[in-house]
């Protein structure tokens, strides 16, 4: 199997740790060990202070396991398996996914959503939301996709880049099209728990179909990218069995350390949200002035959720010399549309680290010394 480099991580590989004003990041301002473990209750406390550095249960620690299963409705411990996000994409699509298999996907988004199945030879179709219309997405274009031999059908949401997401009602006639026509679902719900308004949090997608997998994981929401945690959570055992044997082949077990994290982290769940979501909200407003004072130079459509937002640059210049020139003049990294393989002068603005208005003031300055 051939595979393509995936275009925004080797971005980030350049700049993530040279450039002094990240403006593109996607997770929450990462918690200090020393924060998180004040969360901890007492039995966490013991978990970690007894740890031996050895391997672990190839399908993530029972309590691990036990606490994830009670962010979704009908999700039972054993119907999880805990791996890191990209992996679990990785491992799900080279287990499910042949060679002229059609597959629908949400798009732009995350590269390894639709990069796996392109490099299977797999047959792919795009749906793309409307930018005029605030980024959304047409449940209507969405049907037109569904072929005979549509296999997969890739969901995200919220959705990264937009920060986009759907109704309730939309999820469930997507859900609906793929029962009737046999599809799996593979949903990215790693921006969970971050929607502005709680009533337009959706379910996840496998509390609500037996062919469905939802990937989610402690890097966004829970601020602890570092742990390299997630899980794939499915009521299908035929895909548990899939992705646990051909997990033998990557990782086959995790960390000791992070799982333990990540178990005081969800047991700490409402504090952390709250916390990220402080950060968000404020951050956002920040946002609000600024593209409102340079209207006239940037397309800004709110987002709905997460931390993440793809703002538009309304200049005959390119968006990929934009980023280039401001972060060697300026040290602040955006990322560009084309990292995305996507068409137009859009550009992904993260704004839930801490720092988001001092690297914002120095796009400021970078756009001023442009007068």
């Amino acid at each position: 199997m051939k595979i393509n480099p995936f275009k925004l991580e080797r971005y980030f590989a350049k700049y993530e740790f040279t450039a002094p004003y990240l403006l593109s990041c996607s997770d929450c301002e990462p918690l200090s060990l020393r924060e998180l473990i004040a969360l901890a209750d007492n039995e966490t406390l013991a978990l970690w202070n007894d740890l031996k550095l050895g391997y672990t249960e190839s399908l993530g620690h029972p309590v691990l396991r036990e606490e994830i299963s009670r962010l979704y409705s009908s999700i039972k411990p054993n119907q999880v398996i805990v791996l890191s996000p990209e992996e679990g994409i990785y491992i799900t699509m080279s287990s499910l996914l042949q060679k002229g298999d059609h597959v629908v996907v949400t798009f732009p988004g995350y590269q390894s959503l639709y990069e796996i199945a392109n490099s299977h030879e797999c047959e792919i179709s795009k749906w793309i939301p409307k930018y005029d219309k605030g980024w959304a997405f047409d449940i209507n274009e969405f049907k037109n996709l569904i072929r005979d031999n549509t296999k997969l059908i890739v969901i995200n949401f919220p959705h990264n880049p937009t920060g986009v997401t759907i109704t309730e009602r939309e999820l469930k006639q997507i859900i609906e099209i793929a029962r009737q026509n046999n599809c799996i679902v593979f949903s990215d719900e790693m921006y969970r728990f971050l929607e502005y308004e709680e009533k337009t949090r959706i379910s996840s997608a496998c509390d609500l179909y037996e062919n469905a997998i939802s990937l989610f994981g402690m890097s966004k929401s829970f601020a602890l990218a570092g742990t390299r945690i997630g899980w794939i959570a499915t009521k299908n055992e035929e895909i548990l069995k899939k992705i646990a044997v051909y997990k033998d082949y990557t990782t086959i077990c995790n960390s000791a350390p992070s799982e333990i994290l990540a178990i005081m982290a969800l047991r700490a769940k409402d504090q952390l949200l709250r916390r990220n979501l402080e950060i968000i909200n404020k951050n956002l407003g920040v946002l609000d002035d600024f593209f409102n004072h340079y209207k006239n130079e940037f397309g800004w459509k709110r987002p709905m959720a997460g931390t993440i937002a793809f703002p538009k640059l309304i200049s005959e210049m390119k968006i990929d010399d934009f980023c280039l020139d401001l972060v060697e003049k300026n040290g602040v990294m955006l990322l560009p549309a084309s990292v995305y393989d996507f068409d137009g002068n859009f550009f992904r603005i993260g704004f839930a680290r801490k720092n988001m208005p001092e690297a914002l003031s120095h796009l400021n300055s970078f756009l001023s010394s442009k007068k």
